[in-house]
């Protein structure tokens, strides 16, 4: 407790340093809020400015964004269907549909709870165990054991959102499909790209998770305008009660352990952690079958996990030098402008520093429950504007944050088509969760398989000699065996 009162009194040392602190809550929140303009293009701003800060300032900078930043998108996600960063996907499933049905209020107090919540004891579990959480990741944790967490992942995905477990395949086969599209990671091998360069780095997340969520509602509202169809959207303000929350407490530590567990991952982070809580709720719920309709369950695992990993994937950076993603990785490049090196020794030689993150963290999680609770009672009032104002602001956004991902217009025609098969998925009873499952889980998949394979010497058996793999893989043929002998038994009844 000394080390984090220490943290505290240099956080707060100097004007400088309390003017950062709160600009990286507030700048954090607004970015990560925005689609395609994510908080890494605020960390890619700051980055050539923090030359001229000290390093504890440039640090804690960083890691106050990472914390709000991931927050941020969940409110886009529940109020307009528009994620506003990938691990704030999964929120949009349930959480729009709970703005539909008039629980904005609802949705968006679970998601600041559940945010705060997961950060918070993150944070102390990265001042707790740091070295020896790093060390245990590192040794139990290769490709494969990524690999087959993914594959496991995918078998359960197929039961979200889709009216039968066959349109459930469908729809995660073609994200699968989606996510072989630019070049191969094995060789570099061109593929699928229909003789346009435009193609060969493949489909980003990004536009494609626009157009089937954010741009496919302004069509299906839209439609349903034109014939007299469109539902008054209530602007109610009601916040989830405590008794809620206590239903919901198995919910909340499993997502916990699945977001401390995926943050400490080097390269896989906060978007695993989201979508693996989201499917593993999914999976040992009571009611599967109300996910992708509204249920409060949907938004409080994603949000638990993907917050949850903010501070876990501080672990594998600090104690090793190991970035766990993007933000991450500018984090060891703001290591490397003020000549430190993390890993083992910044415990000893700059524990300064150390401690002042720790402190940054906890207090930027502590700071995101009162901020969401005034922004729940003042954000919902937004679903007063009738829908035919909202809508040409939100295709503006989503053009914006398509464009702004890599400058290409190429990326906007993506949004757009992806928003047409968005539509009818929808009316056809597909899943565009399990799309975007797909793509998501499939680009990590096959990146953690060609490495396993070269690990192995390409003989597939060696999944089955790690144990943990290997018990990987066995629950995921199973779920997949169960999963269509309840498909074909309904089916004969």
């Amino acid at each position: 407790m000394e080390n984090f009162y220490t943290g505290i009194e240099l956080l707060f040392s100097t004007p400088m340093s309390v003017m950062l602190f709160f600009a990286a809550l507030v700048g954090g929140a607004l970015f990560g809020a925005l689609p395609g303009i994510s908080l890494l293009t605020l960390g890619a701003i700051i980055l050539p400015f923090t030359v001229h800060m000290q390093a504890t300032d440039a640090i804690m900078f960083y890691s106050v964004i990472y914390c709000s930043g991931v927050y941020g998108g969940a409110i886009t996600a529940i109020l307009f269907n528009i994620p506003g960063s990938p691990e704030n996907a999964p929120t949009a499933f349930d959480g729009y549909q709970m703005t539909l049905n008039g629980q904005a209020g609802r949705a968006i107090g679970a998601a600041v709870i559940c945010s705060s919540l997961g950060g918070i004891v993150s944070a102390i579990i990265m001042m707790m165990a740091t070295p020896t959480i790093a060390d245990w990741a590192i040794s139990a944790f290769n490709s494969q054991e990524v690999f087959a967490l993914i594959f496991f992942g995918l078998t359960v995905a197929v039961s979200v959102g889709a009216k039968t477990i066959w349109s459930g395949w469908l729809s995660v086969l073609l994200g699968l499909g989606i996510a072989t599209i630019g070049t191969d990671p094995a060789g570099g091998i061109e593929r699928f790209h229909f003789e346009t360069y435009y193609l060969l780095a493949g489909i980003h997340f990004i536009p494609l998770i626009l157009g089937l969520f954010a741009v496919a509602e302004v069509f299906e509202q839209s439609r349903k305008i034109s014939r007299g169809e469109n539902q008054k959207i209530s602007a109610n303000m009601k916040l989830p009660s405590l008794i809620e929350f206590w239903r919901l407490k198995f919910v909340v530590a499993r997502s916990l352990l699945i977001g401390l567990f995926a943050g400490v991952l080097p390269g896989i982070g906060a978007t695993l952690a989201s979508f693996l809580s989201y499917n593993e709720a999914v999976r040992w719920s009571k009611h599967p079958e109300n996910f992708g309709k509204g249920t409060l369950e949907g938004v409080v695992a994603p949000e638990t996990a993907n917050n949850a990993a903010t501070g876990a994937a501080m672990i594998p950076l600090l104690a090793l030098g190991l970035p766990g993603g993007a933000l991450t990785a500018m984090m060891l490049g703001v290591f490397q402008i003020h000549g430190l090196e993390p890993g083992p020794l910044i415990f000893i030689t700059n524990s300064d520093l150390v401690w002042v993150v720790f402190a940054a963290m906890f207090l930027a999680n502590v700071c995101i429950f009162f901020v969401g609770y005034i922004e729940t009672k003042t954000v919902v009032h937004l679903l007063r504007i009738p829908f035919q104002f909202l809508a040409p602001a939100i295709l503006m956004l989503a053009t914006i944050g398509a464009y702004s991902v890599r400058n290409l217009i190429m990326d906007v025609w993506i949004m757009f088509a992806a928003a047409i098969l968005g539509f009818f998925l929808k009316r056809h009873g597909f899943s565009a969760a399990g799309v975007v499952l797909g793509l998501v889980l499939g680009n990590l998949g096959e990146s953690s398989f060609v490495k396993s394979m070269q690990l192995m010497q390409y003989d597939w058996l060696g999944f089955f000699e790690r144990p943990i793999a290997g018990t990987l893989i066995f629950a995921a043929l199973a779920t997949v065996f169960i999963s269509f002998y309840k498909a074909i038994k309904q089916e004969f009844k």
